[in-house]
């Protein structure tokens, strides 16, 4: 994403964007939904954890490894192979979101290196950093073309600057560009995919849209289909008006989809059957 124009505020700008200023009452709706059931009142704990299960494996699946939730649920060792590593890592990674929240508006750029250290799980010099110009990159499932190391930092810097400053954007564009945009850059030798998904759930928790997490887009976006989420992502990274405005309506569907789980969730726990 461009951070430079005519307008202070860029991620407002975007909101102007077709389509965008519908997403955006749509998912708000959705969330009022799920804050609304009575259940929230009660078990807004249990309702969080079930979210948070839901959306690691949602976003596991999208990174290759498409688990059934109960086996998710039922495994507690995930170092067997690169596909229980997948799984563990988005576990990690939902679990270390809510303790990021303070410094996401102070420094966005610490935690997308806290977070990928919690994903890699490794002490190797290329974790916790941005990949140094050569490095390769471990993310076979997004094939659009690799930014140059220059580029990412770039990008990196305007996002935070952008991140720091506020935005009247609405949270949904704001996760929408931050997910798109690091999964675009991949700034990380690995785990990309995973970081932006968790970095949108910060946001979208931070902004005080979802503050007790029980919209996991992750789940929307394993449900969409991981061809509509490159498509999608395709758009985002051509920079059209057209393009961006289809990342962000997708991920206003993924944050719907999320909640109506969510939602059928709390029908569970009133009916003593979750």
């Amino acid at each position: 994403m461009s951070t430079t124009g005519a307008t202070a505020d860029p991620l407002a700008a975007l909101g102007s964007l077709p389509g965008v200023a519908d997403s955006v009452e749509s998912v708000r709706k959705a969330v009022d939904r799920v804050y609304g059931h009575r259940v929230m009142r009660r078990r807004s704990t249990a309702v969080t954890s079930e979210a948070a299960l839901r959306g690691a494996r949602g976003s596991a699946a999208l990174s290759g490894a498409d688990w059934a939730l109960e086996e998710v649920r039922r495994r507690s060792d995930f170092s067997g192979d690169d596909e229980a590593r997948v799984v563990g890592a988005a576990l990690r990674l939902t679990a270390e979101a809510g303790q990021l929240l303070s410094i996401w508006r102070q420094s966005p750029l610490r935690v997308l290196a806290r977070l990928h250290l919690v994903a890699a799980a490794t002490n190797g010099d290329e974790v916790g950093r941005p990949r140094a110009q050569g490095e390769p990159v471990r993310e076979p499932l997004v094939e659009l073309p690799l930014p140059d190391a220059a580029e990412v930092h770039g990008r990196l810097e305007g996002l935070s600057e952008l991140i720091i400053a506020g935005s009247s954007a609405p949270a949904l564009v704001t996760a929408a560009v931050v997910h798109g945009e690091i999964l675009a850059l991949r700034p990380f030798t690995s785990h990309n995919g995973l970081v932006a998904r968790v970095a949108e759930r910060v946001v979208l928790i931070g902004s005080g849209l979802d503050p007790k997490s029980v919209c996991p887009a992750e789940v929307g976006h394993a449900e969409l289909g991981r061809a509509a989420y490159l498509a999608a992502l395709d758009g985002y990274a051509s920079g059209t008006p057209e393009g961006m405005g289809a990342w962000i309506a997708h991920c206003g569907r993924a944050v719907e989809l999320g909640a109506r789980e969510s939602t059928a969730v709390c029908e569970a726990l009133q009916r003593g059957a979750a």
